[in-house]
Parts: C-alpha cells; sequence; structure tokens
C-alpha cells in the first residue's frame, strides 16, 4: 500500500474517531443544566425549598421559578411555598426542609440576624443563616387611615403626636402595625415616628400583623397606620380605607429590603446548588427590572398561589407610579420606584446589614454587646453573590459598602462608626 493511501486510512480513522468523541461531548454536554459548560459546575442536588410571603418583593423567586431559571441553573426541583407570616417563615427555617420546613427564604433582610444569634427561635436556639442577596432596594411604605387626612400627616410624624397623647391618656393608644419584631417594616415605622418625637414603645401602640391581613385590619378599625411592603397600600387606597402618608424610599433612598437567605447547612452541604440557586435568582432579578416586563410580572405574581391580589393593586407601584391617595399629585417615574437589579440593587453590601443590626440594638431586638462586626461577617455571603456574578458575566461592585448612608432627617450612619449613629438618634432603647 502507497504511502498517500496509508495518510488517507489514517485521516479517515481520525475523522471517524473525532466525530465519536464529540458527539459523545455532545450527548454529555446537553445532559448539563442551561447554565453550565462542565459538569465541575452541575450543582451536587437538584432540590430546595425555599419560602415566601404575598408581598411584591418575592417576584424574583416567583419568576425564577415561573420563568424556568432555577431548571437553567440545574435545580429542577425547587419548591417556592407561601408562608402564612414572617413568624411561620421563622418556623420553618428553623425547622429546615428535612424537618418539614424550608431551606432558604423572600425574607425581612434582618431576620437571619435574629435567627442565628437565637434572639427570635424557640429555646433561642441558634440557627446559622446566611444571606445569599438583597432582592430589592425601596417599595415599603407607611399608610395611615382616611380619618387622619385632614392633619395631613406624611413626612413629618409629629403632626400625629397630638393624637397619640390624646389616644394614650384615655387609655386606646393609637395602634400601628408592623409584620415582624426587629425586621424592616418594623425598623421603617419606628424610625419615622421617632424622627417625630413619637417614642413607638411608650407612646403608641404597635402590633404585628401579617402584610396580607393588613387592610383588613384597617377596614375594621383594629389599626390606625400600618407600615407593609406593596400591594397592600395600592389595596388600601383603591378601597378607600387609607392613603400613604410616605413611601419608604422617601425616609432612606434605595434603602435595601428583603434578602434571599439559606439555612447555612444547606449552602455548606450544597455549595453549588446554593450558587446555582442565587444565579437563578440573580437573573430573574434582572428580568424584573426592565421596564418592557413590569405588565407581565404584575400578572403573574398576582396568581392565586402568589400574591392572590388583583394586578391593578400591583402594576402601578411596580412602574413607579405613586398615588398617594390624599389628593397629592399622582407621581410618575419616582425615584423611589422598588428595584431588584439596577446599580447593584442585588448586592448584599454589609454596610447595610451593619446598619439593620445596629437598628435592632438601637430598640432592644438585640443586646448592646452584640459584636457586630463579626456577626455581619458569619451570615453575609457576598462572596456567593460575587462568585455568581463573575460566572454570569456581570459586573461586581468595587467595595462592600455602600458609604455613609443619608436619611430624610439628616441623621447619617456610616459603618465604620455604628456608634456615633446611636448617640445621634434621641429615642432609643437599648439593653
Amino acid at each position: 500500500m502507497s504511502n498517500s493511501h496509508l495518510e488517507t486510512l489514517a485521516a479517515s480513522k481520525l475523522t471517524r474517531r473525532d466525530i465519536l468523541v464529540g458527539a459523545g461531548a455532545a450527548v454529555a454536554a446537553s445532559l448539563l443544566p442551561a447554565g453550565y459548560v462542565n459538569a465541575a459546575d452541575a450543582p451536587e442536588t437538584t432540590k430546595a425549598k425555599l419560602g415566601f410571603i404575598s408581598l411584591s418583593d418575592c417576584a424574583p423567586l416567583v419568576i425564577a421559578k415561573e420563568k424556568g431559571y432555577f431548571e437553567k441553573y440545574g435545580m429542577k426541583d425547587v419548591e417556592v411555598a407561601k408562608q402564612a407570616s414572617w413568624g411561620v417563615t421563622r418556623d420553618n427555617l428553623e425547622l429546615g426542609s428535612e424537618g418539614g420546613g424550608i431551606d432558604g427564604a423572600h425574607i425581612l433582610s434582618p431576620m437571619p440576624y435574629l435567627i442565628s444569634t437565637g434572639a427570635i427561635t424557640k429555646g433561642s436556639k441558634k440557627v446559622p443563616m446566611h444571606i445569599l442577596a438583597r432582592l430589592n432596594v425601596n417599595g415599603q411604605g407607611i399608610s395611615v387611615a382616611q380619618k387622619y387626612k385632614a392633619l395631613g400627616i406624611r413626612m413629618d410624624a409629629s403632626l400625629m403626636k397630638a393624637e397619640a397623647e390624646k389616644g394614650k391618656a384615655k387609655g386606646d393608644p393609637i395602634t400601628i402595625a408592623q409584620t415582624f419584631p426587629g425586621g424592616t417594616h418594623w425598623a421603617w415605622i419606628r424610625y419615622w415616628l421617632a424622627a417625630g418625637g413619637i417614642n413607638p414603645d411608650t407612646d403608641v401602640k404597635v402590633i404585628t400583623v401579617p402584610p396580607p391581613q393588613m387592610v383588613a385590619n384597617m377596614k375594621t378599625g383594629v389599626t390606625d397606620a400600618f407600615c407593609v411592603g406593596e400591594p397592600w397600600h395600592q389595596q388600601l387606597i383603591n378601597q378607600q380605607i387609607g392613603y400613604t402618608a410616605l413611601t419608604t424610599g422617601q425616609l432612606w433612598n434605595r434603602h435595601p429590603e428583603k434578602a434571599f437567605a439559606m439555612r447555612a447547612d444547606y449552602v455548606e452541604k450544597y455549595p453549588k446548588a446554593s450558587k446555582a440557586l442565587l444565579m437563578a435568582v440573580m437573573e430573574a432579578q434582572m428580568w424584573c427590572d426592565k421596564a418592557e416586563n413590569k405588565d407581565e410580572m404584575a400578572q403573574i405574581v398576582s396568581k392565586r398561589q402568589w400574591i392572590n391580589a388583583p394586578v391593578s393593586d400591583i402594576v402601578a407601584r411596580y412602574k413607579g407610579i405613586f398615588d398617594f391617595g390624599d389628593g397629592r399629585p399622582v407621581e410618575r417615574n419616582s425615584p423611589h420606584v422598588m428595584q431588584f437589579w439596577k446599580n447593584f440593587a442585588s448586592y448584599p453590601y454589609k454596610s447595610h446589614d451593619t446598619w439593620f443590626v445596629t437598628e435592632d440594638i438601637r430598640w432592644g431586638a438585640l443586646p448592646s454587646s452584640t459584636d457586630t462586626k463579626k456577626l455581619v461577617a458569619s451570615v453575609n455571603r457576598e462572596d456567593i453573590w460575587r462568585d455568581a456574578a463573575k460566572a454570569m458575566g456581570q459586573p461586581v461592585p468595587k467595595s462592600t459598602s455602600r458609604g455613609v448612608e443619608k436619611f430624610f432627617d439628616g441623621i447619617t450612619f456610616d459603618p465604620k462608626n455604628p456608634e456615633a449613629y446611636l448617640k445621634a438618634v434621641k429615642i432609643k432603647k437599648i439593653v
């Protein structure tokens, strides 16, 4: 056989072998999740049970489920389960999915700290948690009953002080609802009241009400004001029961709100699955922040298994359209619109968690002896967020801090010096 024939035969054999190898690689690649390029990145498990509360800012978890993002990153067996209240969310996180509870949740940003320290758990049991992302900034509000409309209560809570004093003297105090002690809405209502010279512990009665029950409680006269997320403010206005005094973005522009958090033992046992869950949520956040998706997002989250509220109660404030319900002009393109992704809304800044821990110290939800820096370092997993962003080709912030924050009353918070903030605020309860 001539050399040319041997070369032709060898080339033919190599071609067939290359075809077989290539076909095998293609089959192997087809078995991997769409979000991965090699088997080493595939998650250790495809399962996770996540909780959520019926609020507009649960959208990233809902969209990740409805749009197939969990499946895209290999987490094809994710259950997103509605929780009746933040207290139930806490209880189910204590149990974990192996105990019939949940592995992670759409949650009030301070709660993972309160659960990790045992401050709110049964028997003060410490259940380590990790925050993987912030789900949103802005998007909450403080509403008051129609009977207070004539007082013009908006940013200045002091306009409510005389009524609070009258109620207190009669033994029938003004009753204000928030969603969970030590949580975000609890913090916003307290900050607003204290800025107006009203002590939330002594001048009014602050109670806990699950978000979906806020409107009904005001309708029946149980509460005079409440702080919660959407869509319950818009629903209140649509039913002509009360009006929005202020949005929390006016109190602190682009303030951190909900978090995506997981039990630490899940993250440690399944680090790749945890990253996959995070990437799915992050992609959903990107989708949620696109203007062209707002109508569809409202339609999806309005479903019975999710928020279970009319689209008309949800969609406007997603778009930054605020009808405060008290005669003020409708605000369009509000700078205080809820954001999920833009300008690093998803990034879990340690500086923000430092404020939450400090505020919980301010009001006695955590002891003054709390080592804030150590606690934040143990719960906040910005490192996982950075890894996920890089894997998705997304930019990451230059710093773990957003710097000094300024509130509507001129008070500032420097995450490098929380003690100065605690000295600056006049009304507090530190234990």
